[in-house]
């Protein structure tokens, strides 16, 4: 009888390589683009320990692989995988132990190989069941930390109810749709889970669970943008003044977007030569105003280029210009983009759905507190350029 355990064994390192080979190739594991082989075999190894320790008794003791399974299955949550993937994963897996066992099946009996084979065939079966439900468990505690977190908010957002009237109805229209999502889907979540789901069901959970996550995000962005807009109304934003370094902060905020610009084939540019050294203004707040500019520049813009100009100007001035070769704005909606919960690129039939509809109405009560102003040049399916003008140092009121 072959003693396909010790063989595994011996071979784990040659599987784990011919597998990440495998793994790297296949276009439809799309999670693995931004792994690294460790990360991306790092739960392997105890996976493949668990399966030759199961298949070196006679008796099959299941127990034994779960340990490799739930660490593998809870992994692949927090790297973000799809169901999907995992499941193309493990046939992966399967097809590659069983090119490395082959030759050395040669030398036993037509039964003694079916058997073998069976046998792992069940083993992995058991592996993979026990594998998505570790994989369904992250994510349903991924879920209560955003139903957390929507608890939080809801309590700040009700404190600050008084001092946001004129936005609220809006509002409560903008959130019904992603809070129906996370209340249904949380319930139905809870019976599943109560029913203790079967592997063939977790098909169904997963694809809830994908879409309570979609919507509790969505909400958290509307909602957070939300009380951001209603703290400069009830003028609760206080500003921390001090020298700021021009350059390092755009260097700073254009590293974190350009991935999202590089995803979409953008190429993003600064020119920041004229820029001033240094400014007297609060640096978070500042950050935010370049932050949402080029967001929305990017969102907006489907071909081309974004470009991030910074210059020093006459009077103690200096300005801050985003612009793009985006979808542009018609001069009906130039003078309603900066209100709360703006229609123009509604007009256009191009709303996205990540956006709120809050950032330019947020930047231009920012660039007011910051005692600038806003300029906007643009044209519709050219581009547009949105230029912030701000002193050099905020003056303080004695």
């Amino acid at each position: 009888m072959l003693n396909i355990s010790q063989i595994i064994a011996e071979k784990a390192d040659s599987i784990i390589e011919k597998w990440i080979e495998e793994v790297r190739q296949d276009r439809r594991i799309e999670s693995t683009i931004n792994l690294s082989d460790t990360a991306l075999g790092d739960s392997l190894p105890k996976l493949l320990k668990s399966l030759a320790a199961v298949l070196a008794h006679s008796q099959k003791n299941f127990k034994k692989i779960a340990d490799g399974s739930l660490e593998h299955g809870r992994l692949r949550a927090q790297q973000g995988y799809e169901a999907d993937e995992i499941a193309q994963e493990y046939s992966l897996l399967r097809r590659t132990i069983f090119a490395v066992l082959a030759p050395h099946c040669l030398t036993g009996s037509p039964e003694e190989i079916i058997l073998l084979f069976s046998k792992i065939n069940t083993v992995l079966d058991e592996a993979i069941s026990v594998c998505y439900k570790s994989y369904v468990q992250e994510r349903f505690n991924e879920l209560e930390q955003i139903q957390s977190q929507l608890t939080l908010t809801n309590q700040e957002l009700n404190r600050l109810v008084e001092s946001s009237k004129d936005n609220f109805s809006y509002l409560a229209h903008e959130l019904k749709t992603p809070l129906t999502a996370v209340i249904g889907y949380s319930e139905l979540l809870q019976r599943l889970q109560q029913d203790k789901l079967k592997a063939e069901s977790d098909s169904l959970s997963l694809r809830s669970i994908e879409r309570v996550l979609q919507g509790g995000r969505h909400l958290l962005h509307i909602v957070n943008d939300s009380l951001e807009l209603s703290r400069y109304e009830a003028d609760q934003i206080q500003l921390n003044l001090e020298w700021l370094n021009v350059r390092a902060m755009i260097a700073t905020v254009s590293e974190i977007l350009n991935p999202l610009a590089q995803a979409k084939g953008l190429e993003l540019k600064i020119n920041d030569e004229d820029a001033p050294d240094q400014v007297f203004t609060d640096s978070l707040r500042l950050q935010q105003i370049l932050t949402n500019l080029l967001s929305n520049a990017i969102r907006y813009t489907e071909v081309g280029s974004i470009q991030v100009i910074c210059q020093t100007l006459p009077q103690k001035k200096w300005s801050l210009a985003v612009s793009d070769t985006g979808i542009g704005i018609a001069p009906e909606d130039r003078d309603q983009i900066f209100k709360p919960y703006s229609q123009a690129f509604f007009n256009q039939g191009r709303r996205h759905q990540e956006g709120t509809g809050l950032g330019l109405a947020i930047v231009s009560r920012l660039v007011q507190l910051l005692q600038g102003e806003i300029e906007l040049v643009s044209e519709v399916e050219v581009g547009s350029t949105f230029r912030v003008i701000l002193p050099i140092a905020i003056s303080i009121e004695p």
